[in-house]
């Protein structure tokens, strides 16, 4: 066989290795999401809570309980969490919001919000009129994209 036969050979069976890893792997991952899905449901409980602040901050500086921080993976502890500041009952509490609902949530607002332990999974009722989410500003190149395209007189993309 010549070199550039058993090079790429040599490349196909790592490829090949590596897919098959990361797809047990991808398994694994996914049997632990199901578990930990399941449990968080089974603890939901909805509360009525007054929303205070809310940020995306690094852990360590969220104001969470100290052994809440010291279960967090080591690589985990930098990554910026959607943490929210709400006054429940007589006590303010820093919580844990899903990616999925953080935008939503209103500030200095009273909502129901459906909570598994610190994290908010839902929220609910909203008393009062819900503010409009701000919509983020555009930039440069997208601003030149969207004139281009209506000069030419194609639709603009969203």
């Amino acid at each position: 066989m010549s070199t550039p036969v058993k090079v790429i050979l040599g490349i196909l069976i790592f490829v090949i290795i590596a897919l098959v890893v990361l797809y047990f792997l991808g398994r694994n991952l996914q049997k632990k999401q199901s578990a930990q899905q399941a449990q968080i449901e089974a603890m939901k409980q909805t509360v009525s809570m007054l929303i205070i602040d809310k940020k995306r901050m690094k852990i360590k500086d969220s104001g969470l309980p100290q052994a809440v921080i010291a279960q967090t993976p080591k690589m985990l502890r930098n990554s910026k969490l959607p943490i929210v500041k709400a006054k429940v009952g007589p006590q303010v509490m820093s919580l844990i919001a899903d990616d999925k609902i953080f935008d939503s949530i209103p500030v200095k607002k009273e909502v129901k919000a459906v909570v598994s332990g610190i994290y908010i999974t839902d929220v609910k009722g909203l008393h009062g009129k819900q503010a409009p989410v701000e919509t983020k500003k555009k930039g440069f190149f997208k601003r030149a994209l969207e004139k281009a395209q209506e000069k030419a007189g194609a639709t603009p993309l969203k």
